[in-house]
């Protein structure tokens, strides 16, 4: 059973690796149309090889602190040793945030959270991440893609309720993986028919009447009034969505991923990660799992 989108951010985790990558983190949390009631954490883990470095860890967790009261942000800050995946995990256990907040350096660029650690949130825990990729200059453009799938469906309900700015504006996007006439044969690589030509075509033809559907009815389930956009393609998700992201300059992509259960979609697993690693703009993934224990 997927749990509902929660109606606003009341409590959100924000991860603090200690470096300049949490600032347009916080810039895009400063943006966001929040709650009175909502409480920013700034976690901040200092592994055992820190240890002998306190001093410098309290004072990068000072700047972070800073930051957040120069925003007007409602926060506390907790600094805690251990490893980054274990207690991020063990607080949001403990915690059940709303949102995980992760900064993040720009893709292609090796270092810094993402790479150690944010991937593991991601796909290990339960809640909804954001994994903010600088240099930020606002949220004018948000793309959701969705894939039809029951997780992609819990991901609109959860956009729907997410506190976006007024200027902002939604593109809801569905890729068709297209049918193929041949399949490669290994090992000796040849390809052999399998489909008519005009059954690839009425079998692409149906896909697409089904993506509109979905990306129709996607639209229906976030059920905000900003203006949005609906895009239905055809091609490799992964390629599309990538290229998309640049040549409209999109800010911030949200996808959902599964969790545990028997679900289905093209938006699973190894596409949702590849989205995470390569997308240039900030990504929320809003992560589908049984309700807690």
């Amino acid at each position: 059973m997927i749990a509902p989108a929660k109606n606003q951010l009341l409590n959100i985790l924000l991860a603090d690796d200690g470096s300049p990558n949490i600032q347009p983190a916080i810039q895009l949390l400063a943006d966001l149309p929040h709650e009175q009631d909502c409480t920013i954490t700034a976690l901040r883990v200092f592994t055992p090889l820190e240890g002998s470095e306190y001093g410098r860890v309290e004072a990068d967790a000072e700047k972070t602190n800073n930051l957040l009261k120069s925003r007007h942000l409602h926060f506390q800050s907790k600094l805690v040793l251990g490893y980054p995946t274990d207690k991020i995990i063990q607080y949001a256990q403990e915690n059940d945030p709303d949102l995980v907040v992760l900064g993040s350096k720009p893709a292609g660029v090796l270092g810094g959270l993402l790479d150690n650690v944010a991937t593991n949130i991601v796909h290990s825990g339960r809640w909804p991440v954001l994994i903010v990729r600088g240099p930020y200059s606002g949220l004018k453009r948000v793309l959701l893609v969705t894939d039809g799938s029951q997780a992609s469906q819990h991901t609109c309900e959860y956009l729907g309720a997410f506190p976006l700015p007024d200027e902002t504006s939604l593109e809801i996007m569905h890729v068709v993986v297209p049918v193929r006439t041949t399949y490669p044969v290994e090992p000796a690589g040849l390809a052999l028919p399998i489909l008519s030509a005009e059954d690839e075509a009425r079998m692409n033809q149906e896909n697409l009447l089904q993506g509109q559907i979905f990306i129709e009815k996607a639209k229906s389930k976030v059920g905000r009034s900003i203006n949005t956009k609906l895009s239905l393609l055809l091609g490799d998700p992964i390629d599309l969505i990538l290229a998309h992201i640049q040549a409209e300059k999109i800010d911030l992509l949200v996808c959902g991923s599964r969790g545990a259960g028997n679900l289905t979609g093209w938006l699973m697993g190894s596409i949702s990660r590849e989205l995470v690693r390569q997308a240039t703009c900030s990504v929320l993934v809003v992560r589908t799992s049984p309700e807690p224990n």
